[in-house]
C-alpha cells in the first residue's frame, strides 16, 4: 500500500514540474520576444508578449517591470481619452508590483517619485490640482528623501508650493521651509555626485585610462551636477521676491523665542538672512550667536565672523574664518566653505585671499570649475593696476582669458560660460594693429602686482 502511494505522489510531483517547465518555457519565449522588441524601440510590437509573461509569470524577470516601464510610457504618449488614463493606471500598478516582487530594484523613494512624475506629467488627463500634485511629492520627501533624486520632480515639489502659498493654502513660512529642504537634497546629491566624480578625475589624471562603464559614470555624474545648478537657479528664481529682508526678518524676529534652541531652525534662518544679505539687522547678531552656542561647528564660525567684520573686528573674524575651514573635514563641504570665503573676500577687494582660498576650492573638488571664473574676473578688474605701460596692463586680458577657459576644460557643464568670458576678456586686450606696431609678438610679458604671473603675447 505504501508503495502505490508514493508512486501516486512521484506522478503527480512529475506531472507538475511538466506542467511548470511548459509555463517557464512559454513565459521565456514571451520574455524574449518582448524584450528583442524593446531594444528595437517597437514598443507596440512588444506589447502583447509583454503583457502574456507579465499576467501568466509576474516573478519570472525583473525585465518584466523595467522593460516594462519603457512599453507603458509609449502608449501613455501615444494614445488619448480614457484609453491614456488606462495606461497611466496600469503604469501606477506596474511599478507597485516591481516594488512587490523585486523590491531592492525598486526603493520606495524611487516609486513614489514615478508616481508623482506621472500625476504632474499628465496632470490634465488625470485632472489632477496643485494641492495633489504636491501632497504626491510629499509623500516622497516625507517617506524615503533618500532616494528623492529627480531634479524634475525636486523643482515641481518647490513650485506647488509657492503656487499654493499664493492661493493663499500655504502660510510664508511653509515656502521658506520647503526651499531649505529643496535645497538641502540637491545639495546632498551633489556631494555624492561630485565625490564619484572626483574619484574618476583623479585616476584620469594618474595616467589610467577609464573603462566603458566608467566613461558612461562620468558622463552621468557631470549630466547631474549640471542639471542641479540650474534646478537651484531655477528655484531662486521661483522663489523671487518672496525671500527678501522685509518678509523673512519680521517672520524670523516673530519664531525666533520659540526655536532659539533649535539648531535646524536656526542654521536656515541664518543661511537664509546671510544669503540674502540681511546682515545689517541687528536679528541676524541674535541669531548667528544662538547658532553658535546651540551647535557650534566649522559653519557657525565662519557666521561669527561675518558678525566681527560688521563690528570692524577684523583679526578676529579672520581667526573665526581660520577656524571655520580648519573644523570643516569633508573634502566637498570644505570646498563649498572655501568658495565662500574667496567670494567675501573678493567682495571686499582682497582678491589674492580670494584667489587662496578658490585655488583650495579647486584642489577639494576638482570638478567644479567656477573658481577659475572667479579667478579670472578679478584677473580682469586689477588689469588697470597690474601693468606699467597701457600695452601691458590691457595684456592681463588674455591672462584672464586663459584663466576663464580651464573652468570648461574641467567642468563641461560650464564651456559655454568659460568661452563668453574668454572671448569677452580678449575683446579687451591688445589688437594685432597694436601687436604689429610694438613688434612683441610672441614675448613674454610679466604681470605685476598681486597676480604675479605672465602671459606670451599672441603670435601674429
Amino acid at each position: 500500500m505504501k508503495t502505490r502511494i508514493t508512486l501516486i505522489i512521484a506522478a503527480l510531483f512529475m506531472a507538475t514540474n511538466f506542467g511548470f517547465a511548459q509555463q517557464d518555457e512559454e513565459c521565456m519565449l514571451n520574455l524574449t520576444l518582448f524584450n528583442d522588441y524593446v531594444k528595437s524601440k517597437k514598443y507596440d510590437e512588444a506589447y502583447e508578449p509583454w503583457m502574456a509573461v507579465r499576467n501568466k509569470c509576474p516573478k519570472f524577470n525583473i525585465a518584466i517591470y523595467k522593460r516594462g516601464e519603457k512599453i507603458l510610457a509609449h502608449k501613455i504618449e501615444n494614445s488619448s481619452g480614457q484609453e491614456k488614463i488606462d495606461f497611466i493606471n496600469d503604469y501606477i500598478l506596474l511599478l507597485d508590483k516591481g516594488a512587490e516582487y523585486f523590491a531592492s530594484k525598486y526603493p520606495l523613494g524611487e516609486v513614489l517619485e514615478q508616481k508623482a512624475l506621472l500625476k504632474y506629467e499628465n496632470r490634465k488627463d488625470l485632472g489632477v490640482d496643485n494641492m495633489q500634485i504636491y501632497e504626491a511629492f510629499d509623500e516622497v520627501y516625507t517617506k524615503d528623501k533618500e532616494n528623492f533624486k529627480s531634479t524634475k520632480g525636486l523643482y515641481v515639489y518647490f513650485t506647488k508650493t509657492v503656487d499654493l502659498f499664493k492661493a493663499k493654502k500655504f502660510e510664508l513660512q511653509k515656502v521658506f521651509d520647503k526651499y531649505d529642504d529643496v535645497n538641502e537634497l540637491l545639495e546632498n546629491l551633489n556631494d555624492t555626485y561630485a565625490k564619484s566624480l572626483n574619484k574618476l578625475i583623479e585616476k584620469e589624471n594618474a595616467g589610467t585610462a577609464l573603462g566603458r562603464k566608467e566613461k558612461q559614470y562620468k558622463g552621468f555624474y557631470q549630466k547631474s551636477l549640471e542639471a542641479n545648478a540650474k534646478i537651484a537657479g531655477s528655484l531662486d528664481t521661483y522663489i523671487g521676491d518672496l525671500a527678501n529682508c522685509e518678509n523673512l526678518i519680521p517672520l524670523y524676529k516673530k519664531d525666533f523665542p520659540t526655536y532659539k534652541n533649535d539648531a535646524a531652525w536656526l542654521k536656515r534662518a541664518v543661511s537664509k538672512m546671510y544669503n540674502k544679505e540681511c546682515t545689517d539687522d541687528p536679528l541676524y547678531i541674535d541669531l548667528v550667536k544662538a547658532y553658535d552656542e546651540v551647535d557650534p561647528s566649522a559653519e557657525t564660525k565662519y557666521f561669527v565672523s561675518t558678525v566681527l567684520r560688521k563690528q570692524g573686528k577684523i583679526k578676529e573674524a579672520d581667526d573665526y574664518v581660520k577656524q571655520s575651514y580648519d573644523l570643516q573635514t569633508d573634502p566637498i563641504k570644505k570646498a563649498r566653505m572655501s568658495k565662500k570665503i574667496a567670494n567675501d573676500f573678493k567682495k571686499r577687494g582682497s582678491y589674492g585671499k580670494a584667489r587662496t582660498y578658490y585655488r583650495e576650492a579647486l584642489k577639494l573638488n576638482p570638478s567644479d570649475g567656477t573658481p577659475h571664473l572667479q579667478i579670472a574676473a578679478m584677473y580682469a578688474k586689477s588689469a588697470n593696476s597690474c601693468g606699467d605701460t597701457n600695452f601691458n596692463k590691457r595684456a592681463v586680458f588674455w591672462y584672464a582669458a586663459q584663466e576663464a577657459l580651464k573652468a570648461g576644460q574641467v567642468d563641461p557643464g560650464l564651456k559655454g560660460a568659460a568661452n563668453q568670458a574668454a572671448t569677452s576678456y580678449r575683446a579687451n586686450a591688445p589688437t594685432k594693429s597694436e601687436i604689429f606696431t610694438c613688434g612683441c609678438a610672441g614675448t613674454t610679458i610679466k604681470i605685476g602686482c598681486w597676480i604675479g604671473g605672465s602671459v606670451v603675447v599672441p603670435n601674429l
